[in-house]
């Protein structure tokens, strides 16, 4: 089968809700000859007999030859117009168009998934994600105050871009060729220097439309994203922990650098209103997904926004946990698998929760020697099935490495993590019938 014939054949693969118009094309195409003989009278139907052979082989020769003709044409014609049409849409001219098409009605139909957190966990996440479905919302904290969106912060008073930036670009439709511009940093001169040029242009877009929120949906819609990204909350905040011996440490960065035990997290301005359109996506999910990301700066943050922790223990939703792999220093030195969680459930109930997903394998040793110097290593998995928040865990191969600040790192391998959603919840599974199906 030529290559030609290949693509018509997945064009009209079930499930892409192409056959239906090809047939309505063809009904067409027939009503407008007969209205075109019934127009044109019976005179001239007769002149086409009289010109061509009325019986014998010659005549079902010309017969074959004028509908395949006339098929070939129209079937070449179509699936050109919709070639022209889909790569003008396109971000990558180099996916056929019939797998392109095919893609986004599978992305379309799939489960609706709300994912909470920051940093590089929930990015890690939302990049392997948006292979399986394109009905994504990333809920993520916005009360960093270090780095260039702390500078940004303090300098031109606009919400902490960095995270937002990252979850932008895992989600986009081309994220490895943009993704090196927009992660660049300035070198000089040194206003600019540190700043990344994504960041820059959040915030340029914060001043530009009035609103941070606004400003995602045109950074999301110039990178063509699969899903939306959406703030916890559009009110300026910082955390507020409480430390072992009582002291109170302000700021993100500041607790995250601080050795002492965190035994309480709070936000400064006590409570502070969610993001409306974050609250109905979670009403609106199929599956809620908490983490990976760190457990003080990442995770709680989300959960301290008045509204955000209710809506989640509401939400007929399966909801369910991503542990982290390593350890933080200061932050979570020492903490197992069963300490995160009772942290977490002083802030939700995850007795409201479905299931843990825990790494079960086995890091790179070279890179594990490495953090040695930084004091992390693996979470202890100490986790009981049964256990007394009701989880089910879920023990898979999650581990993978990514580069970060100049050197790679022990990270969750975003395909490894979605396809382990994929196959172990329900929200996945239900619709897997279907999809196969098409």
């Amino acid at each position: 089968m030529s290559a030609h014939w290949r693509a018509i054949v997945r064009w009209l693969t079930p499930g892409m809700r192409v056959k239906r118009w090809v047939l309505l094309s063809v009904l067409s195409m027939g009503f407008l000859v007969v209205a075109l003989l019934y127009g044109l009278g019976i005179d001239i139907v007769r002149a086409v007999y009289r010109t061509f052979p009325p019986e014998g082989p010659a005549r079902y020769a010309i017969l074959i030859g004028f509908l395949v003709l006339g098929a070939g044409g129209f079937t070449v014609s179509l699936s050109r117009l919709v070639r022209s049409i889909a790569r003008g849409v396109s971000s990558d001219p180099r996916i056929k168009t019939s797998t392109m098409i095919y893609r986004r009605r599978r992305l379309a139909r799939g489960p609706h998934v709300v994912a909470l957190g920051g940093g590089t966990g929930l990015s890690t996440l939302l990049r392997g994600l948006k292979e399986e479905t394109s009905n994504i919302t990333a809920v993520v904290t916005v009360m960093d105050d270090g780095g260039s969106s702390g500078r940004l912060r303090s300098e031109i008073d606009v919400l902490p871009p960095g995270d937002v930036r990252n979850c932008i670009l895992a989600l986009a439709e081309d994220e490895t060729e943009l993704s090196d511009f927009f992660q660049h940093r300035f070198a000089a001169p040194e206003q600019l220097a540190g700043h990344s040029l994504g960041n820059l242009v959040l915030a340029g877009l914060e001043q530009a439309s009035g609103g941070f929120d606004r400003a995602i949906e045109a950074m999301s819609h110039f990178l063509n994203i699969r899903g939306q990204v959406l703030p916890a909350t559009l009110a300026k905040t910082n955390l507020v922990a409480t430390m072992e011996d009582g002291a109170h440490v302000e700021g993100e960065s500041e607790l995250s650098s601080d050795p002492r035990r965190i035994v309480r997290l709070a936000l400064s301005s006590g409570r502070v209103p969610a993001y409306e359109s974050a609250l109905d996506a979670i009403h609106q999910a199929d599956l809620i997904v908490l983490g990976p990301g760190s457990l003080f700066t990442s995770l709680v943050p989300n959960l301290l926004v008045d509204g955000i922790a209710s809506a989640i223990e509401a939400s007929a939703a399966e909801k369910i946990i991503v542990a982290n792999l390593m350890t933080q220093p200061g932050e979570t030195t020492g903490l197992s698998h069963r300490d995160h969680l009772r942290i977490l459930n002083e802030y939700v109930k995850l007795i409201r929760f479905d299931a843990l997903f825990v790494n079960a394998a086995a890091a790179d040793a070279a890179l594990l020697a490495g953090y040695t110097d930084e004091e992390a290593e693996p979470v202890l998995d100490d986790l009981a099935d049964p256990n007394e928040y009701g989880l089910r865990i879920v023990r898979a191969d999650l581990v993978g490495t990514a580069p970060w600040a100049g050197k790679q790192t022990i990270k969750h391998d975003p395909w490894k993590l979605s396809r382990a959603l994929v196959k172990e919840t329900r929200a996945f599974r239900t619709l897997r019938p279907e999809r196969d199906a098409g």
